[in-house]
Protein backbone atom coordinates (compact mmCIF):
# COMPACT_ATOMS: atom_id res chain seq x y z
CA UNK A 1 0.00 0.00 0.00
CA UNK A 2 1.37 3.41 -0.98
CA UNK A 3 1.82 6.29 1.43
CA UNK A 4 -1.15 8.16 -0.08
CA UNK A 5 -3.43 5.11 0.03
CA UNK A 6 -2.54 4.52 3.67
CA UNK A 7 -3.38 8.14 4.50
CA UNK A 8 -6.79 7.82 2.84
CA UNK A 9 -7.59 4.54 4.63
CA UNK A 10 -6.57 5.80 8.08
CA UNK A 11 -8.58 9.03 7.75
CA UNK A 12 -11.73 7.09 6.74
CA UNK A 13 -11.56 5.05 9.96
CA UNK A 14 -11.85 7.99 12.36
CA UNK A 15 -14.78 10.27 13.25
CA UNK A 16 -13.64 13.80 12.35
CA UNK A 17 -16.23 15.50 14.55
CA UNK A 18 -14.51 14.19 17.68
CA UNK A 19 -11.40 16.24 16.88
CA UNK A 20 -10.98 20.03 16.66
CA UNK A 21 -10.01 21.21 13.20
CA UNK A 22 -6.31 22.06 12.89
CA UNK A 23 -5.34 24.49 10.11
CA UNK A 24 -1.72 24.36 8.95
CA UNK A 25 -0.26 26.76 6.37
CA UNK A 26 3.03 26.11 4.58
CA UNK A 27 4.60 29.02 2.68
CA UNK A 28 6.76 27.65 -0.15
CA UNK A 29 9.33 29.07 -2.53
CA UNK A 30 12.03 27.04 -4.30
CA UNK A 31 12.51 24.57 -1.43
CA UNK A 32 11.80 21.49 -3.51
CA UNK A 33 14.77 19.73 -1.91
CA UNK A 34 12.93 19.63 1.42
CA UNK A 35 9.27 20.24 0.58
CA UNK A 36 8.09 16.63 0.29
CA UNK A 37 9.47 15.75 3.73
CA UNK A 38 7.68 18.80 5.14
CA UNK A 39 4.35 17.85 3.52
CA UNK A 40 4.60 14.23 4.67
CA UNK A 41 5.34 15.35 8.23
CA UNK A 42 1.92 17.04 8.16
CA UNK A 43 -0.09 14.38 6.33
CA UNK A 44 1.43 11.41 8.15
CA UNK A 45 0.08 12.74 11.42
CA UNK A 46 -3.07 10.93 10.17
CA UNK A 47 -5.03 13.59 12.01
CA UNK A 48 -8.70 13.17 11.02
CA UNK A 49 -9.73 16.84 10.98
CA UNK A 50 -6.81 18.52 9.22
CA UNK A 51 -7.03 21.54 6.96
CA UNK A 52 -3.69 21.82 5.14
CA UNK A 53 -2.96 24.81 2.90
CA UNK A 54 0.17 25.44 0.81
CA UNK A 55 0.92 28.87 -0.63
CA UNK A 56 3.73 28.74 -3.17
CA UNK A 57 5.31 31.98 -4.37
CA UNK A 58 5.77 30.89 -7.98
CA UNK A 59 8.64 28.43 -7.52
CA UNK A 60 10.86 27.68 -10.50
CA UNK A 61 12.22 24.38 -9.16
CA UNK A 62 10.23 21.14 -8.71
CA UNK A 63 8.08 22.48 -5.83
CA UNK A 64 4.83 22.70 -7.84
CA UNK A 65 5.29 19.15 -9.10
CA UNK A 66 5.64 17.97 -5.50
CA UNK A 67 2.57 19.94 -4.35
CA UNK A 68 0.45 18.46 -7.17
CA UNK A 69 1.45 14.98 -6.02
CA UNK A 70 -0.40 15.62 -2.75
CA UNK A 71 -3.13 18.02 -3.91
CA UNK A 72 -5.99 15.60 -3.13
CA UNK A 73 -5.01 15.93 0.55
CA UNK A 74 -4.88 19.73 0.53
CA UNK A 75 -7.73 22.07 1.42
CA UNK A 76 -6.25 24.74 -0.85
CA UNK A 77 -3.05 25.51 -2.69
CA UNK A 78 -1.82 28.07 -5.17
CA UNK A 79 1.43 28.91 -6.92
CA UNK A 80 1.76 32.56 -7.89
CA UNK A 81 4.06 35.47 -7.26
CA UNK A 82 3.53 37.04 -3.84
CA UNK A 83 5.14 39.66 -1.60
CA UNK A 84 7.20 37.30 0.52
CA UNK A 85 6.89 34.66 3.21
CA UNK A 86 4.61 36.52 5.63
CA UNK A 87 2.30 37.67 2.85
CA UNK A 88 2.01 34.03 1.80
CA UNK A 89 1.17 32.92 5.35
CA UNK A 90 -1.52 35.61 5.65
CA UNK A 91 -2.99 34.43 2.34
CA UNK A 92 -3.07 30.88 3.65
CA UNK A 93 -4.78 31.77 6.91
CA UNK A 94 -7.36 33.78 4.95
CA UNK A 95 -8.51 30.49 3.42
CA UNK A 96 -8.42 28.60 6.74
CA UNK A 97 -11.24 27.79 9.15
CA UNK A 98 -9.67 25.64 11.89
CA UNK A 99 -10.08 26.22 15.62
CA UNK A 100 -6.35 25.57 16.08
CA UNK A 101 -3.79 27.30 13.85
CA UNK A 102 -0.08 27.10 13.03
CA UNK A 103 2.32 27.41 10.12
CA UNK A 104 5.20 25.19 9.08
CA UNK A 105 7.92 26.48 6.78
CA UNK A 106 8.77 24.38 3.74
CA UNK A 107 12.03 23.00 5.14
CA UNK A 108 10.90 22.08 8.68
CA UNK A 109 9.04 19.00 9.96
CA UNK A 110 6.53 18.04 12.64
CA UNK A 111 7.07 15.16 15.05
CA UNK A 112 4.65 12.31 14.32
CA UNK A 113 2.64 12.81 17.53
CA UNK A 114 2.35 16.61 17.38
CA UNK A 115 -1.27 17.12 16.32
CA UNK A 116 -2.70 14.56 18.75
CA UNK A 117 -0.80 16.14 21.64
CA UNK A 118 -1.91 19.64 20.65
CA UNK A 119 -5.56 18.65 20.17
CA UNK A 120 -5.61 16.80 23.50
CA UNK A 121 -4.23 19.78 25.42
CA UNK A 122 -6.56 22.34 23.84
CA UNK A 123 -9.47 19.94 24.32
CA UNK A 124 -8.79 19.48 28.04
CA UNK A 125 -7.74 23.03 28.93
CA UNK A 126 -10.11 25.73 27.69
CA UNK A 127 -8.06 28.40 29.50
CA UNK A 128 -4.96 27.69 27.39
CA UNK A 129 -4.87 29.77 24.20
CA UNK A 130 -1.40 29.09 22.82
CA UNK A 131 1.30 26.51 23.39
CA UNK A 132 4.79 25.62 22.25
CA UNK A 133 7.43 23.06 23.17
CA UNK A 134 9.87 23.10 26.08
CA UNK A 135 12.14 20.86 23.97
CA UNK A 136 12.91 22.57 20.64
CA UNK A 137 14.28 20.02 18.19
CA UNK A 138 16.76 20.55 15.35
CA UNK A 139 17.33 18.53 12.16
CA UNK A 140 20.37 18.43 9.92
CA UNK A 141 20.23 18.95 6.15
CA UNK A 142 19.06 15.34 5.62
CA UNK A 143 16.22 15.62 8.13
CA UNK A 144 17.89 13.64 10.91
CA UNK A 145 17.31 14.91 14.45
CA UNK A 146 20.68 16.08 15.80
CA UNK A 147 19.93 18.27 18.82
CA UNK A 148 17.20 18.91 21.39
CA UNK A 149 17.36 21.76 23.89
CA UNK A 150 15.42 22.10 27.19
CA UNK A 151 13.68 25.30 28.32
CA UNK A 152 12.32 26.10 31.80
CA UNK A 153 9.03 27.73 30.75
CA UNK A 154 7.60 30.98 29.42
CA UNK A 155 6.90 34.40 30.92
CA UNK A 156 5.32 37.52 29.44
CA UNK A 157 7.62 39.77 31.49
CA UNK A 158 10.70 37.85 30.38
CA UNK A 159 9.62 38.10 26.74
CA UNK A 160 9.16 41.87 26.88
CA UNK A 161 12.61 42.19 28.50
CA UNK A 162 14.14 40.47 25.46
CA UNK A 163 15.00 37.20 27.20
CA UNK A 164 13.55 35.04 24.41
CA UNK A 165 15.97 36.41 21.84
CA UNK A 166 19.72 36.94 21.56
CA UNK A 167 19.45 40.71 22.08
CA UNK A 168 20.95 40.37 25.57
CA UNK A 169 22.96 37.10 25.58
CA UNK A 170 23.90 37.43 29.25
CA UNK A 171 20.20 37.41 30.21
CA UNK A 172 18.78 35.09 27.53
CA UNK A 173 16.51 32.21 28.50
CA UNK A 174 16.15 30.79 24.99
CA UNK A 175 13.62 31.45 22.24
CA UNK A 176 10.10 30.46 21.15
CA UNK A 177 10.31 27.85 18.40
CA UNK A 178 7.89 29.05 15.71
CA UNK A 179 7.33 25.68 14.06
CA UNK A 180 6.27 24.18 17.41
CA UNK A 181 3.81 26.95 18.30
CA UNK A 182 0.03 26.46 18.01
CA UNK A 183 -2.81 28.80 19.01
CA UNK A 184 -6.58 29.14 19.07
CA UNK A 185 -8.28 31.11 16.31
CA UNK A 186 -9.94 33.29 18.97
CA UNK A 187 -6.49 34.48 20.14
CA UNK A 188 -5.40 35.11 16.53
CA UNK A 189 -8.47 37.26 15.90
CA UNK A 190 -8.14 39.22 19.17
CA UNK A 191 -4.49 39.89 18.34
CA UNK A 192 -5.06 41.43 14.93
CA UNK A 193 -5.68 38.38 12.74
CA UNK A 194 -2.59 38.69 10.56
CA UNK A 195 1.20 38.69 10.52
CA UNK A 196 3.06 41.94 9.98
CA UNK A 197 4.27 42.19 6.38
CA UNK A 198 6.52 45.16 7.09
CA UNK A 199 9.08 42.94 8.85
CA UNK A 200 11.31 40.76 6.74
CA UNK A 201 12.42 38.18 9.32
CA UNK A 202 10.84 38.70 12.75
CA UNK A 203 7.10 38.73 12.04
CA UNK A 204 6.73 35.65 14.22
CA UNK A 205 8.43 37.48 17.12
CA UNK A 206 6.08 40.45 16.59
CA UNK A 207 3.07 38.10 16.61
CA UNK A 208 4.25 36.57 19.91
CA UNK A 209 4.40 40.09 21.38
CA UNK A 210 0.74 40.61 20.48
CA UNK A 211 -0.23 37.15 21.74
CA UNK A 212 1.45 37.85 25.10
CA UNK A 213 -0.72 40.96 25.38
CA UNK A 214 -3.75 38.67 25.43
CA UNK A 215 -2.75 35.32 26.96
CA UNK A 216 -0.02 33.35 28.72
CA UNK A 217 2.12 30.98 26.66
CA UNK A 218 2.38 27.43 28.02
CA UNK A 219 5.28 25.08 27.32
CA UNK A 220 4.76 21.36 26.64
CA UNK A 221 7.26 18.79 27.90
CA UNK A 222 7.62 17.02 24.57
CA UNK A 223 9.12 17.99 21.18
CA UNK A 224 6.45 18.98 18.66
CA UNK A 225 8.48 19.97 15.61
CA UNK A 226 12.00 20.50 14.35
CA UNK A 227 13.94 23.28 12.68
CA UNK A 228 16.11 22.17 9.77
CA UNK A 229 19.66 23.50 9.68
CA UNK A 230 20.97 24.13 6.16
CA UNK A 231 22.97 26.69 4.19
CA UNK A 232 20.19 28.60 2.40
CA UNK A 233 17.84 29.49 5.26
CA UNK A 234 16.87 33.05 6.16
CA UNK A 235 17.96 32.59 9.79
CA UNK A 236 21.57 33.20 8.72
CA UNK A 237 20.63 36.90 8.49
CA UNK A 238 20.99 37.12 12.26
CA UNK A 239 21.78 40.81 12.74
CA UNK A 240 18.81 41.94 10.67
CA UNK A 241 16.55 39.62 12.66
CA UNK A 242 17.81 40.99 15.98
CA UNK A 243 17.35 44.58 14.82
CA UNK A 244 13.73 43.78 13.99
CA UNK A 245 13.25 42.11 17.40
CA UNK A 246 14.63 45.20 19.12
CA UNK A 247 12.22 47.41 17.16
CA UNK A 248 9.31 45.17 18.22
CA UNK A 249 10.25 45.27 21.91
CA UNK A 250 10.66 49.06 21.77
CA UNK A 251 6.89 49.22 21.31
CA UNK A 252 6.30 47.54 24.69
CA UNK A 253 7.18 48.81 28.17
CA UNK A 254 8.97 46.26 30.35
CA UNK A 255 7.31 45.56 33.65
CA UNK A 256 8.27 47.60 36.71
CA UNK A 257 9.78 44.44 38.14
CA UNK A 258 12.44 44.45 35.40
CA UNK A 259 14.37 47.26 37.11
CA UNK A 260 14.10 45.50 40.46
CA UNK A 261 15.43 42.28 38.95
CA UNK A 262 18.48 44.09 37.58
CA UNK A 263 19.19 45.62 41.01
CA UNK A 264 18.86 42.20 42.63
CA UNK A 265 21.32 40.68 40.16
CA UNK A 266 23.88 43.32 41.15
CA UNK A 267 23.33 42.63 44.86
CA UNK A 268 23.67 38.89 44.29
CA UNK A 269 27.16 39.41 42.91
CA UNK A 270 28.32 39.96 46.51
CA UNK A 271 27.43 36.35 47.28
CA UNK A 272 26.25 36.95 50.84
CA UNK A 273 24.46 33.62 51.57
CA UNK A 274 21.56 34.98 53.67
CA UNK A 275 21.01 37.94 51.36
CA UNK A 276 21.19 35.63 48.37
CA UNK A 277 18.39 33.42 49.72
CA UNK A 278 16.20 36.40 50.61
CA UNK A 279 16.64 37.97 47.19
CA UNK A 280 15.71 34.73 45.43
CA UNK A 281 12.40 34.73 47.29
CA UNK A 282 11.62 38.36 46.57
CA UNK A 283 11.25 38.39 42.83
CA UNK A 284 11.40 36.17 39.79
CA UNK A 285 9.52 35.16 36.69
CA UNK A 286 6.31 33.16 36.83
CA UNK A 287 6.99 30.53 34.19
CA UNK A 288 4.07 28.78 32.51
CA UNK A 289 4.28 25.15 31.43
CA UNK A 290 2.17 21.99 31.23
CA UNK A 291 2.80 18.71 33.00
CA UNK A 292 1.20 15.39 32.19
CA UNK A 293 -0.13 12.44 34.17
CA UNK A 294 -0.71 9.12 32.40
CA UNK A 295 -2.93 6.53 34.11
CA UNK A 296 -3.77 3.47 32.07
CA UNK A 297 -5.35 4.75 28.86
CA UNK A 298 -6.03 8.22 30.28
CA UNK A 299 -3.75 11.21 29.73
CA UNK A 300 -4.39 14.25 31.92
CA UNK A 301 -2.69 17.62 31.36
CA UNK A 302 -2.04 19.97 34.30
CA UNK A 303 -0.94 23.59 34.46
CA UNK A 304 2.48 23.71 36.12
CA UNK A 305 3.31 27.32 36.93
CA UNK A 306 6.60 27.89 38.75
CA UNK A 307 8.51 30.97 39.85
CA UNK A 308 12.18 31.00 39.09
CA UNK A 309 14.92 33.60 39.44
CA UNK A 310 17.17 34.43 36.52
Amino acid sequence: MSCLQRLETDCMKTNREAYPRISIVTPSYNQGEFLEQTILSVLEQNYPNLEYIIIDGGSTDNSVEIIKKFESHLAYWVSEKDQGQYHAINKGFFWSSGEIMAWLNSDDMYCKWAFNVVADIFGQKAEIEWITTLFPLFYNNEGIAVFCNEMPGFSKDAFYEGRYSELYPQKAIDYIQQESTFWRRSLWERSGGRLSETLGLAADFELWARFFDNANLYGVQVPLSGFRLHDNQKSHQRMTYLEECQAVLACYNPSKEAVARDVIRILKLHRIPLLDRLLNRMIGYKLHSISVQVTGNDTTWHLANTKRFF
